[in-house]
């Protein structure tokens, strides 16, 4: 009965909701200020390998502003650590110090015993189920093989992908293997997450944006379904990217129960090109809530009424919240959308 599930797991699947379900993306951030003060006592590695203060993290905004979905408190690229690489985090964001340069450096990934260096996850994940509401869905995560790939290329962030762009087209089957690893990884990882109590999955492919539809079919696309098609039956899983319009129908090709969208894309356009046949998640963009109220709740009409109320929309941002951003206006945000989605009809 999908009056007995949470709202967020009904909405994966489809089914109708009371409301339209709502989390948001870094929705335990800089932003709370529980968080800041736990950075100033301990570093983000801990908060992410220490399973007791990763659940704290993990359920700070569920115990302050009531959302549907709890992603657990991690952080995209420990399974690049697992498999090898070595990270470190600084003011400028996570660096890798020992980036990919040549096809040696790919045979020397490990996709053996991976899983032990990343037990800390799903002992996060064993607590959080526990501790949350029956009501409240449990998210696991993972970066997608481009992603990660482009982080253990780049040695970091980057802006135009120079480096992973000039292994994929110079050295094809490099690439290849590398994607092939981290893909072996990832879904290694995503049924650990599901096996500790996760009841969604998002894979974030934050990067594929940076792709025309020509390279992500060839380089991306078999590595992505690869992952999707190996998690399929165990839940329901958000296949998400940023800067994505032009690839759409091709991430939705790769599979995911839901598709997740950014702002620069209108929502409903989005999911008709995907199909009715799956969801939509989105798509306010994060810097609305550094506005009035009177534009956040605009801003949460247009996304309602682009998802035309259909069932399987899932409330986002198109991106993480913004450290700056008030905490008053995420609690402003759940409220208007659960006031403005709420079925009347719904016993």
């Amino acid at each position: 009965m999908e009056r007995e599930l949470p709202p967020l797991l009904a909405a994966c699947l489809r089914r109708p909701t009371p409301y339209t379900p709502v989390w948001l993306m870094r929705q335990a951030g800089r932003y709370l200020p529980e968080y800041r003060e736990m950075r100033g006592r301990y570093s983000f590695l801990q908060m992410c390998k220490e399973p007791e203060l990763a659940l704290r993290v993990t359920l700070l905004p569920i115990e302050r502003f009531g959302l549907d979905g709890a992603i657990l408190f991690s952080d995209l690229l420990l399974p690049l650590e697992a498999m090898g690489l070595r990270l470190r985090y600084g003011e400028g964001g996570p660096a890798i110090e020992n980036p990919i340069e040549s096809r040696r450096d790919v045979e020397a990934l490990r996709t053996e015993g991976v899983l032990g260096g990343l037990s800390p996850v799903m002992e996060a994940a064993r607590l959080a189920r526990r501790e949350l509401p029956q009501g409240v869905a449990l998210i696991g995560f993972a970066g997608a093989p481009f992603t990660l790939a482009s982080y253990a290329v780049e040695g970091g962030g980057a802006r135009d992908f120079s480096k992973t762009k000039g292994l994929m087209y110079g050295e094809p089957e490099t690439f290849g293997l590398l994607m092939e690893k981290i893909a072996e990884v990832i879904t290694l990882f995503l049924k650990a997450q599901v096996e500790a109590g996760c009841q969604v999955l998002q894979l974030f492919d934050s990067w594929a944006g940076a792709l025309s539809p020509m390279d992500y079919r060839r380089y991306v696309l078999p590595y992505t379904k690869r992952v999707i098609g190996g998690l399929e039956g165990r839940v329901p899983l958000i296949h998400f990217a940023t800067s994505a319009a032009g690839i759409l129908e091709l991430m939705a090709s790769a599979g995911g129960d839901v598709i997740g969208v950014d702002w620069r894309v209108d929502l409903g356009e989005a999911w008709k090109r995907v199909g009715y046949n799956r969801g939509i998640q989105g798509n306010l963009d994060p810097a609305l809530l550094l506005g009035p109220r009177a534009l956040i709740e605009e801003g949460v009409r247009e996304v309602l009424s682009a998802a035309a109320g259909r069932p399987g929309h899932i409330f986002n941002l198109g991106h993480g919240v913004l450290p700056q951003t008030p905490e008053e206006n995420v609690a402003f945000l759940v409220e208007t959308v659960r006031r403005l989605s709420e079925r009347a009809d719904w016993g």
